[in-house]
């Protein structure tokens, strides 16, 4: 019998045959972002950060619609600043950028730092201590607070193994401040945004998520308790996707953020800081794209819908045109989650197969194909990102704008329902001894090599040393759940008895 041909696909390596390199083509092949000069930076090219633009646009809506206001905070902090946080500075110390001079002077025909500083600046890794600082004179009184504040700034963290939308030196986010007067008001703070974030995270780019409080071992340094929203890639990885820290009164000590209260005196007020960043694109990528490229769910596609036209002979184009721009006219008029449909005509002077794979890869939810026969029968070829690339459905033009928005939902729905079947089908209940847990996470599971990876949950004794036994698996406890069993059972790592249930796996 003749061998059976491998259906041909737009990336290579496809994402079983090497995962982290498909991620990197993916990116490549979408025109999102590339590497820059600087090692560890990138540069987000137009496709990129239009996602990035809608997944501003959108959190920045929900973070002003919960009463925050935002703001701009310096890049620089000075090293006194950190050093005031004892925990917070010596979780940060190994990746902060240090600026030690001010000015270049040439010698010898090079330039050379010179005008040492007195006081060495980090460039912010966060931004805790310098916005400490304004808080400490903004606040006087009970009747201050709570001050919610929010900034979308740059930071830097230095990163030994750089990957593009997953870890950067340089890489952009979103930082939430919140001071308060009682500790109940800071607590309630920091799960509202962890649900704000989780509304964002499965409502608009389609990804599930746990939510979970951080063990001691992953906590945010110097953060009374860290909560987290984990999702799982294809890989079976999980991707810590937004936190929300309760920093208690920490900061304000450091910062001596102090209120007089109702009976005037003087007290410290409980703080919080949450944020996510630009590794929520990795994120989307890697939970639903395939091995033809990038796909976008369209709440926050930056083009949802692209017409192609086909023009077999240049006489034809004005006639072929002018049909595209009426069907785009007649589906801009349509509102999809609150927005007017973004419609892209292609008027580029490629041939229509190759603007067709161009705008598979970068996952572009709906595209429409147009001809000269199209227009004499009044139709449209239109064809849906998360069916096979060769299906295709014949839409009359006066029913396009009745049905543009109900495909655009069934998109939407289709990719957050396969992204949870896939993660629920790949979190196993059934461990309960180290030694499970170690065949588990070992490369190449001889045992039972097709649930390799995934997440495990467990129980856990809460003994902080025994999370230094998943470091030889390259695991890590990744959240305690929100929504807990309630039943007893024996710990995974030490076989003492336990009721709290966890989160543990692999991660980016």
């Amino acid at each position: 019998m003749p061998e059976l041909q491998k259906e041909q696909t737009a990336i290579t390596p496809t994402r079983s045959q090497d995962f982290p390199e498909w991620f990197q083509q993916v990116v490549k092949q979408a025109d999102m972002a590339e590497n820059s000069p600087v090692r560890g930076c990138m540069v987000i090219k137009p496709w990129g950060y239009g996602i990035w633009e809608g997944m501003q646009r959108q959190l920045d809506e929900r973070i002003k619609n919960t009463g925050h206001q935002n703001a701009y905070f310096p890049l620089f902090i000075p090293l006194s600043f950190l050093q005031k946080e004892a925990t917070h500075v010596e979780g940060f110390a190994k990746e902060c950028a240090v600026v030690t001079h001010h000015r270049l002077e040439e010698k010898n025909g090079q330039l050379i730092p010179t005008g040492e500083l007195e006081e060495p600046l980090i460039v912010r890794p966060t931004s805790e201590m310098i916005i400490g600082e304004s808080f400490s004179r903004w606040i006087e009184s009970y009747r201050d607070l709570p001050l919610l504040i929010n900034q979308w700034a740059n930071v830097v963290r230095w990163e030994l193994r750089p990957r593009i939308f997953l870890r950067t030196t340089e890489f952009l986010w979103q930082e939430g401040h919140t001071a308060h007067a009682t500790e109940k008001e800071a607590i309630d703070e920091t799960l509202k945004m962890l649900e704000v974030y989780r509304d964002f995270m499965e409502n608009v780019l389609a990804i599930p998520v746990i939510l979970g409080e951080k063990s001691p071992g992953e906590r945010f340094p110097g953060a009374v308790s860290t909560y987290t929203l984990e999702a799982m890639m294809q890989d079976r990885k999980a991707l810590q996707a937004g936190t929300s820290h309760y920093l208690g009164q920490n900061f304000a000590k450091g910062s001596n953020i102090r209120f007089s209260n109702k009976q005037g005196e003087m007290e410290y007020a409980y703080t919080t800081s949450w944020g996510v960043t630009t590794r929520m694109i990795g994120a989307l990528i890697m939970c639903h794209s395939d091995d033809d490229g990038l796909r976008l769910p369209p709440r926050i596609a930056p083009k949802q819908v692209v017409i192609i036209p086909v023009i077999p002979k240049p006489e034809l184009e004005t006639e072929v045109l002018a049909y595209a721009q009426i069907i785009a006219d007649r589906i801009r008029q349509e509102n999809f989650y609150d927005q007017p449909i973004c419609v892209f005509i292609d008027k580029r002077d490629k041939r229509g197969g190759e603007k067709n794979w161009e705008w598979i890869k970068k996952g572009v939810p709906v595209r429409i194909e147009v001809g000269p026969r199209d227009i004499k029968a009044k139709v449209m070829m239109l064809s849906r990102r998360d069916a096979p690339h060769k299906d295709k459905i014949k839409i009359g033009l006066d029913q396009i704008s009745s049905e543009i928005v109900n495909i655009l939902e069934s998109i939407q729905s289709n990719y957050f329902a396969q992204s949870s079947q896939f993660r629920d089908k790949h979190i196993y209940h059934d461990l309960s001894t180290f030694v499970e847990l170690k065949q588990f996470f070992t490369p190449k599971n001889e045992a039972k090599p097709e649930i390799h990876g995934g997440f495990v949950r467990a129980k856990w004794c809460g003994d902080i040393e025994t999370e230094k036994m998943l470091d030889e698996l390259k695991a890590s406890i990744r959240c305690i759940p929100l929504k807990q069993s309630g039943t007893e059972g024996k710990c995974i790592l030490t076989g003492a008895k336990a009721t709290m249930d966890v989160i543990i796996a692999k991660s980016y």
